[in-house]
């Protein structure tokens, strides 16, 4: 039967005013993601906070996880480190008694080095805003694992694929301190960081370093459009933890839900060069911090309640993150193991680069950095030969599940 003209202009105008259905078929009551992302990045995206959601069901337990790393992944340049560079110029770090102490696998060169350019003592703080050569020695470590003769700054026995001397070494050099103290000073650098122009560098020793930081726009808008959608974010860094929580609380993530490096503290509530331990190991001098298989156990125990042997290991659908995001080699085993999604920003980072390429589940979502991206590699990631790290620090092929390796993969840019 055909309508009165005057029935179908209402019908008309009533479906012209009504809200458009979101593509995916989600309830338009569901949040949406805002920003520029890297081809259908930000669809597929959208699909796992309408799949995993509120959206999806308001009585959805447990509740979806996601899973973030920090330093440029969430913000372009690296926090700790920025706060290292602060604390290098204001003297807020403590001489120690003997450099050995700070790390147990400093070499004897590295603490001949400190010795030689920063000095030993007793608990003053040290004068490295007017020490220049104590200033590099101590960058050059960080950076590079050398002393700036180029000698090797750590030696001995440690599980690659749980620790890097190196970054359990930043938390390590501010014992003594106090939690406080050292989110005071992440909170000074963040001021300055945010406050410097975008480009921006300074020169400490010889070393030029970043002087500024930036939160990605983007990020901030899928953490919080996530969390609007109830799924449950973590933040899981490698970083100091009084810093990353710092950091963490601009884009609404509290301390209960950062998890980094946690150092032991003494019976005055003053950090030690001890760190907590995971996956059933004890306290240590940094032998399980939340670095690549490391991530995973740090997630399974503080996310999950997993405890002992069994954090080690990938766990059922249902006890995994179904988003994890990372920028580097540190974070393939998170990412990974995400059951819907695994964002990367492009760093060109060879493990974390080719299982994205290889993109065994078709889940794996690649995206340039948000800020001064890198040009396309133009030589193959060397997935066949030396993209993977054992946990003795050789070097040797990726392989797919059935033991069969990987072929080099180009950048897709």
């Amino acid at each position: 039967m055909r309508l009165p003209l005057a029935w179908t202009l209402v019908a008309a105008a009533a479906l012209a005013a009504a809200p458009t259905a979101p593509a995916t078929g989600a309830p338009a009551r569901c949040p949406r993601l805002t920003g520029s992302w890297q081809g259908d990045n930000r669809a597929h995206l959208q699909q796992v906070i309408d799949d995993h959601g509120t959206c999806a069901g308001p009585d959805r337990r447990p509740r979806p996880v996601a899973a973030f790393d920090w330093d440029n992944t969430v913000t372009k340049n690296d926090v700790t480190d920025a706060t290292l560079s602060w604390a290098l110029r204001h003297d807020a770090l403590l001489r120690p008694a003997r450099w050995k102490d700070t790390s147990a696998w400093l070499t004897d060169a590295a603490d001949r080095a400190l010795t030689e350019a920063c000095g030993t003592g007793v608990r003053a703080p040290l004068p490295t805003s007017t020490r220049p050569r104590c200033t590099d020695e101590i960058l050059e470590i960080r950076e590079n694992a050398t002393t700036m003769s180029g000698h090797p700054a750590f030696a001995g026995t440690w599980n690659h694929r749980r620790t890097v001397p190196q970054y359990a070494w930043i938390p390590q050099l501010f014992a003594g301190r106090t939690p406080a103290e050292l989110s005071a000073y992440a909170r000074a650098a963040r001021r300055e960081a945010l406050a410097a122009p975008v480009g921006a560098t300074r020169v400490l020793g010889t070393h030029t370093v970043p002087a500024y930081v930036r939160y990605y726009d983007q990020m901030r808008d899928l953490i919080r459009t996530l969390r609007r959608a109830g799924i449950t974010v973590y933040i899981v860094s490698a970083g100091a933890e009084p810093i990353t929580e710092v950091w963490s609380r601009g884009v609404g993530i509290d301390a209960a839900h950062t998890v980094a490096i946690r150092s032991v503290l003494d019976r005055h509530g003053r950090l030690t060069t001890r760190t907590e331990g995971c996956g059933g190991l004890p306290a240590t001098r940094g032998e399980a911090i939340p670095y690549i298989d490391g991530k995973r156990c740090w997630i399974n125990q503080e996310v999950y309640g997993i405890h002992g042997a069994a954090a080690w290991q990938r766990r059922p659908r249902t006890r995994r993150p179904v988003l994890a995001a990372g920028d580097a080699d540190t974070d393939v085993t998170f990412v990974g193991d995400a059951t819907a999604a695994h964002l990367v920003v492009n760093r060109n980072k060879p493990e974390l680069m080719c299982r994205a390429y290889e993109d065994a589940d078709g889940r794996w979502l690649v995206n340039p950095m948000f800020i001064d991206p890198l040009p396309r590699r133009t030589d193959p990631y060397p997935c066949s030969t030396s993209a993977y790290t054992a946990p003795a620090g050789t070097h040797g092929p990726l392989r797919h599940p059935d033991g069969s390796v990987l072929p080099d993969l180009f950048d897709a840019g």
